[in-house]
């Protein structure tokens, strides 16, 4: 009798052991997850993850882990996830794209990579469609302002009226040969808020004046800064006097070290306010999740930690604050005096006639042309325009810088060479037809592409254009012999 009574208890055991396992493994499965992809900084990171997860469990009931990626930048987290859509179409393993301005967003949209989700109708109504003829949120909700910015430039009043420099209001106050060595500035090829800066100055002064203004402020950058969050330091510790600055950048320094030492201004002859957005990746692994923190961002309790104080009890815990603008304008009338900043609706500024379809789609270029012309090239421009601006002659100086800022492409040319064909897309396996297909069967497709994502072509042109940089620089010196 004993040993059947033996294998019984056994047998229990068994059981139980594997009770016990399955209910901690639920346990663990109900620890629901979210993967995010972002440019946005430490400040910024750690402020949303904290107020999501207490809101998620009100919410809820569930606790939600958040993992954070970043490629470095906008404009990299933006190659990152068109580089991995190309290798896997169905999903990359990452929920949401949170930070940078809409001109990426308009890309992965058009390319069927982002997941539409609407808002609440309550939500909605509280977000206006546009703001100064720019969309705060896409009409099919495939992206969402999450925050406003506007671009201008900060400077160290304090050093600038030490050495007796000239007051900047414009882009084009950047261009003054006083000030060679003493702009900082990005590179627009890493950082999606260094490259809007310069496409609002392509837009607003159009392609060849634009590309002028480019090339003689790029003379006095002292270097190209991998990403814009540097250049703010630097203006402070002095190392720079002048930087192309995003908002909260200034605003935080504003914030530490005071307005009568740390200016910011946004020059009125290239001004935008732009939302800084957030968008669900297409076979986002945590949909429910992603649609959930998509909820909080544009909700009046995450939006108020953009604009108020870290001493306010509803705001930030960040020191310093966050010092960004919120897309619900009713909440400035709500919070008065408690915002950080100005209503970004009611500003007094004539913006650009500002076209995001155009910088999406020529994004890549231009960044390459920049890349080509001004930044690889750099210490050969900076030794042209000291020569230049040296020369007594003022006919000779004006026919230099004339070739000093000549691009190598129109925009029309630039523009071809951006966009795809107009052909629809094949199946990467040309023996699976298209059509008779099963509703449930998933096709590959390849999409066509443009000269300039064929890497031989943009290679051959990347040499031509560094070429010609080369040649217009020795034609300028020479001018001026």
């Amino acid at each position: 009798m004993s040993k059947p009574k033996n294998r019984l208890t056994f047998s229990m055991f068994i059981t139980l052991c594997s009770v016990i396992a399955l209910i901690f493994g639920q346990t663990a499965s109900a620890q629901d997850k979210l993967v995010i992809i972002s440019p946005h900084w430490e400040g910024i990171e750690t402020e949303f993850d904290t107020a999501f997860k207490a809101w998620y469990a009100k919410e809820t009931g569930h606790q939600v882990t958040v993992d954070w990626l970043d490629q470095g930048g906008s404009s990299s987290d933006f190659r990152f996830i068109e580089s991995e859509f190309k290798r896997l179409p169905e999903g990359i393993g990452i929920d949401l794209f949170f930070g940078g301005g809409t001109d990426n967003y308009l890309k992965l949209a058009d390319k069927g990579l982002l997941a539409p989700y609407k808002l609440s109708e309550t939500q909605l109504a509280r977000i206006p469609k546009e703001i100064f003829g720019i969309p705060v949120y896409d009409p099919e909700y495939r992206w969402y302002g999450a925050a406003l910015s506007t671009f201008g430039i900060m400077y160290n009043e304090e050093l600038r009226a030490l050495f007796s420099l000239p007051e900047i209001q414009r882009w084009n106050d950047l261009t003054n040969p006083k000030l060679i060595n003493r702009v900082g500035a990005a590179d627009p090829r890493e950082s999606g808020s260094a490259h809007m800066m310069y496409e609002l100055i392509l837009q607003g002064y159009g392609w060849e004046k634009g590309f002028e203004l480019i090339t003689q402020l790029g003379a006095n950058v002292r270097g190209f800064s991998a990403g814009s969050n540097a250049i703010p330091r630097d203006v402070v510790a002095g190392q720079v006097l002048y930087g192309m600055a995003i908002d909260f950048y200034a605003y935080g320094q504003i914030a530490v070290i005071g307005a009568d030492k740390i200016k910011y201004v946004v020059p009125p002859d290239a001004a935008v306010v732009s939302p800084d957005s957030i968008a669900i990746l297409k076979g986002a692994p945590n949909m429910a999740v992603a649609q959930k923190f998509l909820d909080f961002v544009l909700s009046d309790e995450a939006q108020k930690l953009w604009v108020l104080r870290d001493s306010d009890p509803e705001g930030p815990k960040w020191k310093g604050g966050l010092n960004r603008s919120s897309v619900i304008p009713s909440l400035y009338d709500e919070l008065g005096d408690r915002c950080v900043a100005s209503n970004p609706f009611k500003m007094n500024l004539t913006p650009i006639d500002y076209d995001a379809e155009k910088g999406g789609k020529r994004w890549d270029i231009v960044g390459d042309l920049i890349g080509a012309l001004v930044i690889e090239p750099h210490k050969d421009l900076v030794n042209t325009w000291k020569a230049i601006n040296k020369s007594g002659d003022p006919e000779k100086r004006a026919a230099a810088i004339q070739i000093l800022g000549q691009v190598p492409i129109t925009e029309a040319e630039a523009m071809r060479l951006s966009q795809p064909p107009d052909v629809s897309p094949t199946p990467i396996d040309s023996n699976i037809p298209i059509t008779g297909m099963a509703a449930t069967q998933t096709l590959k497709m390849e999409f066509p592409k443009s000269d300039w994502e064929k890497p031989d072509f943009r290679n051959q042109k990347l040499k031509e254009w560094r070429a010609f940089a080369k040649e217009k620089f020795k034609k300028a010196k020479k001018i001026v012999k």
